[in-house]
């Protein structure tokens, strides 16, 4: 009973973070990116995203234009620095494309 239930644990752990996404968030401004500019930061959170410490401000990475395109994503990085520090520290990357 005991390696059965062991078995069953481990297999849900490893379905767990083999079918986990990293969540993305894009959104558009005006008529979109006009030219093939990109600037990209780094948001950074605590606890899981609850407490934001330090976030980026797409019109100041944007530096004026009126149409661009922001894409907020937890990249592969992003996601291994949270599981590393246990969810405390969870950063997300924001690019600009102008």
């Amino acid at each position: 009973m005991n390696k059965k239930f062991t078995k069953i644990v481990f297999a849900s752990l490893c379905a767990s973070i083999m079918l986990s996404s990293c969540y993305t968030y894009t959104s558009v401004v005006g008529n979109g990116p006009q030219k093939n500019q990109e600037v990209t930061k780094w948001n950074h959170y605590l606890i899981d995203g609850l407490a934001p410490v330090g976030v980026s401000d797409s019109k100041e990475m944007a530096g004026g234009a009126t149409d661009y395109s922001v894409f907020t994503r937890q990249t592969f990085v992003n996601g291994l620095i949270s599981v590393i520090t246990l969810g405390i520290y969870t950063p997300t990357t924001t690019t600009v494309k102008k």
